[in-house]
């Protein structure tokens, strides 16, 4: 791999890096590894929730990233299922009879959501009401700041130039183009401008489009996307639906639904595809979308990376007919669904 290739993939380990220590500290605060240790044997995702008191859909993540990080082991047995968890020379380590201890100390105090209370309250299972997942965009949460509207705003920049590059033949024929909750219209004007056939409309909320910057070829509408979206070819959502439950992300699906001609429309998700089950799947990302899965449970109410097949949930339940999916080189894939 050429040296600024490998750069983008070691980014992500560096800007993650705090997530994975907070994911450590959360099983030893559990007591994971003494479980398992006290266990003597492998256990299935049902035994551990039962023992350390934690639903099994947060707790299912947590081991899904761990296991790709070494931490822990994960056995499958054509003849005996379900899949069982195991201990490794790593995670015996992490018994509070040996580093646990020091690995709570030198990671503090938890303050970004992602402790083993918050788990066993429900976090990351997706057990929240939808009604409080707007709680995430208060002006009191980490995402509002400044610093991390700014990071959006890279990120956008990094994922819409891997479109560009990987997925050109996405904008073919499509003559408009709606990006929902594109903050300050950084994605839709690079879009526009490798495209210049487009025209671009960069759709947020009110209070978020006043403050964009003006665009050429681009027009900024505040509504909801909950409510209705513009009339287009086509309608973008780039990291969008990973903040939310299944739920509210069908509901956001239906409404791109509607915004679309039934005939040559479409719907263009740029967002994380988690490879789960196949190492030879798996790509130089994996673990970078696994601890992004992390970050996005700890920031938000039920949000989640989601699988190929939860993908394939959503869009069928919104009502799509057919879908694909295009990887890339990058933390993200591209998912076009087609009403």
């Amino acid at each position: 791999m050429e040296k600024e290739a490998q750069a983008r993939v070691d980014v992500w380990k560096y800007a993650l890096g705090f997530t994975e220590m907070r994911v450590i500290k959360c099983v030893v605060e559990l007591g994971l590894p003494d479980v398992l240790e006290s266990h003597g044997s492998p256990m299935t995702l049902s035994e551990l929730s039962s023992a350390v008191g934690c639903p099994e859909g947060g707790l299912h993540r947590i081991l899904r990233c761990l296991t790709h990080k070494g931490i822990f082991r994960k056995e499958t047995n054509p003849v005996q299922s379900p899949v069982q968890y195991a201990q490794t020379p790593l995670s015996r380590l992490l018994t509070r009879d040996n580093m646990g201890p020091f690995v709570l100390v030198q990671a503090g105090r938890s303050q970004f959501g992602l402790s083993a209370k918050d788990l066993r309250a429900g976090k990351g299972s997706g057990t929240a009401p939808a009604s409080t997942e707007d709680e995430m965009w208060s002006q009191d949460n980490v995402w509002c700041s400044k610093t991390s509207q700014q990071f959006l705003a890279s990120h956008a920049k990094a994922a819409t130039r891997a479109v560009i590059d990987n997925w050109p033949e996405s904008f073919r024929g499509v003559s408009s183009l709606v990006d929902v909750g594109g903050r300050g219209g950084t994605a839709v004007g690079m879009l526009v401008k490798a495209f210049p056939w487009i025209r671009g409309m960069n759709f947020d909320l009110p209070h978020v489009v006043s403050e964009a910057p003006l665009l050429d070829g681009v027009e900024h509408v505040g509504g909801n996307m909950f409510e209705k979206i513009p009339q287009a070819d086509a309608v973008m959502l780039m990291w969008i639906l990973h903040d939310w439950s299944d739920e509210l992300c069908i509901e956001i699906l239906k409404k791109c639904k509607e915004a679309v001609p039934k005939d040559g429309g479409k719907v263009i998700i740029v967002d994380a595809v988690i490879d789960e089950e196949e190492e030879e799947g798996r790509d130089e990302y994996t673990g970078a979308r696994l601890a992004m899965d992390m970050t996005i449970m700890s920031a938000t109410v039920n949000g989640k990376e989601r699988t190929a097949g939860e993908w394939t949930q959503l869009i069928n339940v919104a009502g799509f007919s057919k879908h694909a999916i295009k990887h890339m080189p990058a933390i993200d894939s591209v998912i076009e669904a087609y009403p």
